[in-house]
């Protein structure tokens, strides 16, 4: 398992070999980059901001990777999440998975970033024409997330437990 924030660009093909070293049982690795768009909700985008809380952002990665294991047979996990200055073009994050066969990887990857687009702790800003402005998830990405049969992962159920 690798789960990373940080400022730094990432290599896709340096990601996938170190998910995949010296493990003959992967037959698939399923990934996913996303990447700073120039229009965002048919508005010019210069840059986006993400900001983050160190630690609390990496226990939920690390929260939501866990899930996405205990739904599938994965051999291996990478999450690398950007957070900094960033301009159209510029990588923002990758979800890599390893499993034996394709499925997994394919269920996983997608789960892992329904997950990231809806609940992960990061704010986003753009930069527009009209001025900054701060980026929510959208209503389609909660839904992506419900039909994994969630609501939310920031919720505490011991919350909930009556007394």
């Amino acid at each position: 398992m690798a789960v990373r924030v940080q400022h730094e660009d990432f290599d896709l093909g340096a990601e996938v070999a170190a998910l995949r070293a010296d493990n003959p049982g992967v037959g698939a690795v399923a990934s996913f980059i996303g990447t700073v768009r120039d229009v965002s909700d048919g508005t010019s985008v210069s840059t986006m901001e993400l900001e983050h809380y160190p630690g609390m952002t990496e226990r939920a990665l690390e929260k939501i990777e866990a899930a996405a294991r205990e739904r599938w047979p994965l051999l291996g996990v990478t999450i690398v999440h950007r957070v900094g200055l960033l301009q159209p073009l510029d990588q923002i994050v990758l979800v890599a998975v390893a499993s034996a066969h394709r499925g997994a990887a394919f269920a996983a990857c997608e789960f892992i970033m329904d997950y990231l687009k809806s609940e992960a702790p990061f704010w986003k800003k753009e930069e527009t024409p009209g001025g900054a402005r701060w980026v929510d998830a959208r209503v389609s990405d909660d839904a992506a997330l419900r039909r994994w049969g969630i609501e939310s992962f920031n919720a505490d159920p011991d919350n909930n437990k009556d007394e």
